[in-house]
């Protein structure tokens, strides 16, 4: 398998179907709420539509899991999309939203990008190569002081709900600052080397299919509150450095 050729559509599709989620930032009039109580809008069916069909043309027969449209969560070789991450942020008209397309096999991640159309960003890694951010190499922060670290969250309901708090406080006593940049974001903002972990308890496959190989690729570490490094519904991104503290936060042996 040529990674770097599906990296790269996998790259060209994400850009195409954020810049048209794009045309409709800030304008969000319409929407409907899921079976789950989750948020869609016109523009997240739009988006995975036109990913849906970019991949059926150039790819035709391969297993495609989405979020708006579905798919078999029991198929192993893959492709998997997050038309918009973080609907509620871009419902809100705030920027901190993307596209996510990623690629597995035997149900292993191994290539994602991450688009922010509205930052300009896109952050992108397939497995053996690197991660990039804007066709930089990037890596995470080699910070080891608890005292220095930057931790970003989810949002105080799913750690709540998932039982985390605790963890979060501890975490908060320890480290310089935490900061609720939810979703992809904070993925991507530890595979970029701005924060040195981000706390996510509450997700599905198509929220961090992509942002596991892209955070691993950085030099980081992406596992489950137990510290399998598997991807599973809830996920850590965490520098080496910092891996024992967030670790010793929420009881991880």
């Amino acid at each position: 398998m040529d990674l770097e050729k599906r990296l790269a559509f996998a790259e060209q599709i994400a850009r195409e179907a954020g810049d048209l989620v794009l045309q409709s930032f800030q304008l969000v009039k319409d929407f409907k709420f899921k079976d789950d109580e989750s948020p869609v809008t016109s523009a997240d069916l739009a988006a995975e539509e036109l990913l849906r069909d970019r991949i059926k043309r150039e790819f035709p027969g391969e297993e495609i899991l989405g979020e708006e449209h579905g798919g078999d969560p029991e198929s192993a070789d893959r492709w998997v999309l997050d038309p918009i991450d973080g609907t509620k942020s871009f419902m809100a008209g705030v920027p901190l939203f993307a596209t996510l397309v990623s690629y597995e096999c035997d149900q292993i991640p191994l290539l994602g990008t991450a688009y922010f159309p509205a930052l300009g960003e896109l952050v992108s890694a397939a497995r053996g190569h690197g991660t990039q951010c804007n066709g930089e190499l990037c890596m995470v922060k080699s910070n080891a002081d608890p005292g220095r670290a930057i931790i970003a969250t989810a949002g105080h309901k799913s750690a709540r709900i998932s039982g985390r708090t605790e963890g979060i406080d501890k975490l908060a006593a320890t480290c310089l600052a935490t900061r609720t940049w939810c979703d992809a974001y904070g993925h991507a903002l530890v595979a970029t080397g701005r924060v040195d972990a981000m706390i996510d308890p509450v997700v599905s496959r198509w929220d961090v299919s992509a942002m596991a190989v892209i955070v691993r690729e950085a030099g980081g570490c992406f596992t489950d509150f137990s510290g399998r490094e598997q991807v599973t519904n809830e996920a850590i991104s965490v520098t080496p450095g910092m891996k024992h503290v967030v670790w010793e936060a929420f009881g991880v042996s």
